[in-house]
């Protein structure tokens, strides 16, 4: 201290903290002067002596004046110094850069000056205190004081321009200083930063692209800023990044695509944009790098598939097809399971081009992958079964397209129908808004015989006979009038010819046991017309019910349809199919006379010609309908088969078919119907009864078929409920 105040003057001691500005500014003259003298007479010491005092007694002081005054004084002495001030950095630029914090403005903006001068003489050798200086520039970008923020930008000016001409600056140092940064909101702390990114990777010699993962995602952050000057800069810089990587032989693809992935699901719509554009270039170029990262990915442009903005949509739809065009093997890293996980989870979307698309992915892993696939199919089975609900037509085709390419194997296509059957059984909506659709396209696609003859056998032995009366009659009616059965119906019209034909009807029949119209259309499908008029003949009152007459009614309205032309217009030669004529009269009996169906089947019968018949047959009809007593002059106890043939033998087997039977089974389980909904019925009577004191208690619960007819009229009143032929 003494060596220092024997050097400089008091006067101009005391001018360096006078209040004046020029008294300040004349003090620091004279100590560039003095140091000057001692720079050049090699007297380091007391230099050091003096810009200790500077820094003591000066920047470190209580009073401003002595602040600004010990910041003009070091610019100064540094100045002195010239080409040796290198060696005197340590102590010139820690006091400068203290002041940087300081609560007077004046002192702040004095500092910004200070260190300015003293990096316009040290230049290169500025740089070891660089990520002080930067951080330092960076809170002062964000200065409250007008006047320190444009004091700052000028020293940040020069401070690049030392950086970019230095061959010491060193990034690796730099990078976590700036990653730690890239998070502050400030928008003039974000337009200081971008400014920094951009000018280090234009020097050739500094790698930026190298530690672009390290800021990549707090670029992408600036894209959302209020402030849209900021988001140009961002996105310019993004920009330029993007380009070097194209240009580039080595990218670290990964940590990157890591970053993208979270940003394709930013609120901000350009800077989701701009994260599937990456993705995008990533997806093309990133080849076998990305393969650990596919399943991430492809979570991440799913979304985007769906998005509101058309220009996003295209560029995900682009990138999907790219992703999934790249033949990727387990082998090299490619998990089947992550990506399976992904397209399940897309599956619950409430997008629908997004459940299509996953639909797509679970399609072509198939294809690829079959064995890998169905080694998770348990954890994807439930999903895609819950899919044949979808509201959507196209969504739920592709997933049965995937089912069926699942239930190629015969264990997986057992496994798909009685889970299908299930899942009708617990969503009546899915059978009544979806089930035509689906047992339609599964038909397409497995072959309809096979899936008619699995679903047959499931509903032979089902346990809730209202449910499985329901699936028969809607299985009946596909079967009836689906153009996509054309085939089945074909073979089922050969079931007195060949044998193909007889054993689908046997198969057939013994489910459609579960509805009386259901076996009657199968039997006039097949041409059984003996038989058809047999189980008309063999039902009861109880089966009789509104259910059945509705059912009734669409059967009629069906045989005026295209599909039984063959038999409309086998009525032209009434004498060989009297069995049909009686099946159609025995209908017509069920109906009620002013009901349309009656009258349209009435009117069919009428059309019926005569001149095939024999005169005897002629004779013998009454003169309101000619055909109405035709079959009361059949000879006793005989029996016209479905080829024309009179046999007296009812337990005949034309063609293999045992149709006594195939009637016995009919019957029992319409027994078991029986039995079932006068239980139902009961146990309603009995609940209703509980629930209402005032409700008179029965004297006995309700009897037999053989003993009243009461419960037959009590199910008719029930009404017919949810229909499903």
């Amino acid at each position: 201290m003494a060596d220092a105040l024997s050097a400089i003057p008091a006067s101009v001691i005391r001018n360096l903290s006078d209040k004046l500005y020029e008294k300040r500014k004349n003090a620091a003259l004279e100590i560039e002067g003095i140091v000057k003298q001692l720079a050049a007479a090699g007297d380091h010491d007391k230099i050091s002596a003096v810009i200790s005092l500077l820094t003591t007694e000066f920047t470190y002081s209580a009073q401003a004046n002595h602040r600004k005054g010990g910041l003009i004084g070091l610019a100064a002495a540094t100045v002195g110094l010239s080409t040796e001030a290198a060696q005197h950095l340590e102590q010139i630029v820690p006091p400068v850069l203290n002041s940087f914090s300081d609560q007077d403005g004046r002192v702040r903006y004095y500092a910004c000056e200070a260190l300015y001068n003293i990096a316009k003489v040290v230049r290169g050798d500025f740089i070891i205190f660089f990520n002080q200086i930067f951080d330092a520039l960076c809170k002062l970008s964000a200065d409250s004081d007008a006047n320190v923020q444009s004091a700052a930008h000028l020293l940040d000016r020069l401070v690049k321009d030392i950086v970019t001409e230095s061959d010491q600056f060193s990034i690796e140092e730099f990078i976590p200083l700036l990653r730690e940064r890239m998070n502050v909101l400030n928008p003039y702390v974000r337009q200081f930063l971008v400014g920094w990114i951009t000018v280090l990777d234009s020097v050739p010699d500094i790698d930026m692209l190298g530690f672009l993962p390290d800021f990549l995602d707090g670029l992408f952050n600036m894209l959302s800023d209020s402030s849209h000057e900021i988001r140009q800069q961002a996105d310019a810089a993004l920009s330029e990044f993007l380009q070097e990587i194209k240009n580039s032989p080595s990218v670290d693809y990964g940590r990157m695509a890591e970053i993208l992935v979270q940003r394709a699901g930013s609120l901000d719509e350009f800077t989701r944009l701009t994260a599937v554009t990456w993705i995008n270039e990533f997806v093309k170029l990133g080849g076998d790098q990305l393969i650990p990262y596919y399943a991430d990915i492809l979570g991440a442009i799913l979304p985007c598939i769906s998005d509101k903005e058309e220009k996003i949509r295209a560029v995900a739809r682009e990138t999907n097809e790219e992703l999934r065009a790249i033949k990727a093997d387990p082998a090299e890293g490619f998990d089947v399971g992550a990506i399976l996980s992904i397209a399940k989870r897309q599956l619950s979307s409430e997008w629908e081009a997004t459940r299509i698309e996953a639909l797509h992915w679970i399609s072509a892993l198939l294809e690829r992958h079959r064995p890998e696939v169905l080694s998770f199919l348990n954890d994807i089975f439930d999903t895609l079964l819950k899919g044949l609900s979808d509201p959507v037509d196209e969504v739920v085709l592709l997933v049965l397209e995937v089912h069926a390419c699942i239930a190629k194997d015969l264990q997986h296509f057992r496994q798909l129908v009685v889970f299908l059957v299930h899942n009708f059984r617990v969503d009546k909506n899915l059978l009544e808004k979806r089930g035509a659709l689906i047992i339609r396209r599964l038909c397409v696609l497995l072959d309809a015989e096979r899936v008619y003859r699995e679903l047959s056998t499931i509903l032979e032995g089902e346990a809730d006979l209202d449910f499985a009366s329901t699936m028969v009659q809607a299985l009946n009616l596909i079967l009836l009038t689906s153009s996509e059965l054309s085939g089945l119906r074909d073979l089922l019209k050969q079931s007195l010819a060949n044998a193909a034909g007889k054993d689908l009807f046997v198969s057939l029949y013994a489910s459609w046991c579960h509805s009386p119209m259901a076996i009657i259309s199968l039997c006039l499908l097949a041409q059984t017309y003996q038989h058809a008029s047999t189980v008309i003949q063999s039902l009861v009152e109880e089966d009789i019910n509104v259910k059945f007459l509705v059912q009734l009614d669409k059967l009629i309205r069906l045989l005026e349809t295209p599909i039984f032309a063959y038999l409309r217009l086998q009525l032209l030669d009434p004498g060989r199919y009297t069995s049909l004529l009686k099946a159609l009269y025995g209908l017509l009996m069920l109906l009620p006379q002013q009901s349309a169906a009656f009258k349209i089947l009435r009117t069919r019968l009428k059309t019926v010609p005569s001149y095939s018949l024999s005169s005897e047959q002629i004779k013998r009809t009454s003169s309101g309908n000619p055909y109405s007593q035709i079959l009361h002059h059949m000879p006793s106890g005989s029996q016209i088969t479905e080829d024309g043939d009179i046999s007296r033998d009812m337990g005949s087997v034309p063609n293999g078919i045992n149709f006594a039977a195939r009637l016995q089974q009919f019957e029992q389980m319409q027994q078991q119907h029986r039995m079932h909904a006068k239980s139902q019925l009961w146990s309603q009577f009995r609940n209703n009864s509980t629930s209402s004191k005032e409700m008179q208690k029965p004297e006995e619960p309700p009897r037999s078929v053989s003993d009243s007819n009461r419960p037959s009229s009590k199910s008719s009143r029930r009404g017919p409920g949810q229909l499903q032929l």
